[in-house]
């Protein structure tokens, strides 16, 4: 029997259960080993001021306005039956009133409007995966799942890892740690790769810049660490957050605290998706921040490198 169809027909398309899914990335070569595709998925508890997609925080739907395209028709004016559309809004959609029904994206002919955020079943998404299946075994790539907060989903999360698993395909995860230990004692154990994120030592400067305290987070990071079969810890790099060298060596030093932890990527800054936040109505905070010069990240990896890790800029 095919090993698609035997995975379908074993969880009864998905046993009708959805998950929120923003976006399936292909061909991606920086999430992990090999070539792989990249889930996303919706909903995410910290609120991270340079995060590239603020589209994939609310554990829904959203309507994105792309200010280039629109030609003031007024369409999705007259088709919306909330008043949420008005063109005199910024971002010309009040996400207080909208309901995400789609009818202003249907008359958007321009294609000034679009919708963000789709629910799928399990089975849907591996019938999307597998297209590049053969592109996985050869270079020993596989899924990643990332948002958002990938944990958010947990209990869609752990139905897609063992869909994946039951194909043969590695897994790997891209998380802020920050979920409960029940879940991560279902979860982690599913995973061939843990990529976890650590942006500072100090709770309250970790809560200024990401709207949560960091205590979970580094308990977490143990309790991951014990149960992984492989992590790695990334930071991305952030002037004005954590850019610094002591702050860069205290998170070395507490990397190389965990279990079987070996390497560390830092990831710069980059500003990619702040034109996000205008198509949803929302200023970025950011704005004017500079990505770390090369010369002084390659600074940063030496001090990595003397905790005696492994370090790598970029994911």
């Amino acid at each position: 029997m095919n090993k698609l169809k035997f995975v379908q027909e074993e969880k009864k398309d998905g046993e009708g259960r959805k998950g929120l899914v923003f976006n399936i990335q292909r061909f991606s070569v920086n999430d992990g080993p090999g070539v792989r595709s990249i889930v996303f998925l919706n909903g995410c508890p910290l609120r991270c001021k340079w995060c590239c997609n603020p589209e994939s925080q609310e554990l829904k739907s959203v309507i994105m306005f792309k200010a280039q395209n629109c030609v003031g028709c007024g369409n999705c004016e007259v088709v919306c039956p909330t008043g949420a559309s008005n063109l005199n809004f910024p971002g010309k959609i009040d996400h207080t009133k909208c309901i995400v029904c789609g009818k202003c994206v249907d008359v958007c002919y321009h294609r000034a409007l679009e919708q963000s955020g789709t629910w799928r079943t399990v089975e849907d998404i591996v019938k999307e995966l597998y297209k590049d299946s053969t592109i996985y075994r050869k270079t020993g790539g596989g899924i990643t799942f990332s948002g958002g907060e990938a944990f958010v989903q947990h209990e869609f999360l752990k139905e897609l890892i063992e869909a994946c698993k039951g194909l043969g395909w590695t897994t790997a995860i891209e998380t802020t740690g920050y979920t409960s230990i029940e879940v991560l004692d279902k979860i982690v154990p599913l995973l061939d790769l843990v990529m976890m994120d650590i942006k500072h030592i100090h709770p309250l400067i970790h809560k200024e810049f990401t709207g949560v305290s960091n205590e979970r987070i580094l308990t977490n990071a143990y309790h991951i660490a014990e149960l992984a079969k492989q992590m790695i810890i990334r930071v991305p790099v952030i002037p004005g957050f954590n850019a610094d060298v002591d702050v860069i060596r205290g998170i070395a030093k507490f990397a190389t605290s965990l279990p079987g932890v070996e390497e560390l990527h830092l990831l710069p800054y980059h500003d990619l998706g702040s034109n996000k936040y205008g198509m949803l109505g929302k200023p970025y905070e950011l704005y004017g921040v500079k990505t770390p010069e090369k010369d002084y990240m390659e600074v940063l990896k030496e001090i990595v490198e003397e905790e005696g890790l492994i370090c790598k800029i970029g994911g």
